[in-house]
């Protein structure tokens, strides 16, 4: 049920580039597309090549707290932009984490958008209720046993797989750096390392019974549009909202500027939602910008390190509860 986690993750959202906007910032918009001509690679394909990131502040789903409404106001944009621009010391017993200075969570949009779902138009993800109700168990379960073996424990924790495909955006390294070839895009995310290699040569997914972490991607031009759709996730797979090894996503890059990717993704996946969901947002360019290595923890010493903690937690609580039975 790993495939069931829900986490609140945060990442940028526009519509398309006219979606969502004022009418003075779509004619704008309008004007720039129509004045640009979109770069080509040698071999004629439009030219996506760089590095982009995903990194926002906009949530997934749509805040219980804006009562419905899609945008947020200034001031609310301030407040969440400071929040995360903020330090705060950590509770008695924990080492604590980065400071603020060293994560990458990205500026809030300045179309004020409140969730990146915009389709259904509530911005919540259309879960079943079965799914709802296997997902309630799961996090039921994890507060009871957080780390009773390894397999208790996040994909990310295990350093496996992190924002996964479609990505969501956590705290740092929300970036994507696009390479073409002749008949392939090439898409790395340097957090754990994963790169994803897209044919674009028709050939067909793998075979039904091959699952992978993150996916089987097959790719297609649609115009200056790049659609890629993943399939095949294995059924260990975590992604970064509910998904199932049935779970199918289509994502859609389009380069509108020098300096923008207009990316949205819908994720089909009947076992766990009434209906299909669709997810949008910019991805600026970042200029001469270098990615390192992200080693996650070498060794896994970290895994080891937490298993070990919670033996000696439930060591400590077991002495405790003796302790007091023989008062």
């Amino acid at each position: 049920m790993g495939g069931l986690a829900v986490v609140i993750a945060v990442a940028l959202l526009a519509r398309t580039p006219l979606a969502g906007q004022s009418p003075s910032s779509a004619a704008k918009t309008t004007a720039t597309a129509k004045s640009w001509t979109a770069p080509r690679t040698p071999d004629g394909q439009p030219d996506l090549q760089g590095v982009w990131s995903y990194a926002s502040l906009t949530p997934l789903e749509r805040p219980a707290d804006v009562g419905g409404r899609e945008f947020f106001t200034p001031k609310e944009a301030a407040a969440l932009q400071a929040g995360v621009e903020t330090d705060s010391a950590p509770a008695p017993g924990d080492p604590g984490t980065y400071n603020a200075l060293w994560f990458d969570r990205g500026k809030v949009a300045s179309n004020l958008r409140t969730s990146l779902i915009v389709d259904p138009p509530d911005g919540k993800l259309p879960l079943t209720a079965e799914a709802r109700k296997n997902i309630a168990a799961q996090e039921e379960y994890s507060r009871a046993h957080p780390a009773d073996s390894y397999l208790d424990l996040p994909a990310w924790d295990r350093c496996i797989m992190y924002h996964g495909v479609p990505p969501i955006s956590t705290g740092y390294n929300n970036t994507y750096q696009i390479f073409q070839a002749p008949g392939y895009v090439a898409i790395l995310d340097e957090n754990i390392h994963d790169v994803r290699m897209i044919p674009l040569d028709g050939r067909p997914h793998l075979a039904a019974d091959i699952g992978q972490w993150n996916g089987d991607s097959r790719g297609h031009w649609e115009g200056n549009t790049l659609v890629v759709e993943t399939t095949n996730y294995s059924d260990k797979t975590e992604l970064r909202f509910p998904s199932s090894k049935n779970t199918r996503a289509v994502e859609r890059f389009t380069r509108v500027s020098d300096d923008l990717i207009d990316y949205q993704f819908t994720i089909d996946d009947p076992t766990l939602y009434t209906k299909p969901w669709t997810a949008v947002r910019p991805m600026p360019r970042l200029k001469n910008y270098e990615i390192y290595e992200y080693a996650c923890h070498e060794g896994n010493y970290a895994l080891m390190h937490i298993l070990s903690g919670a033996r000696a937690e439930e060591k400590a609580a077991e002495a405790a509860k003796l302790k007091n039975a023989t008062r």
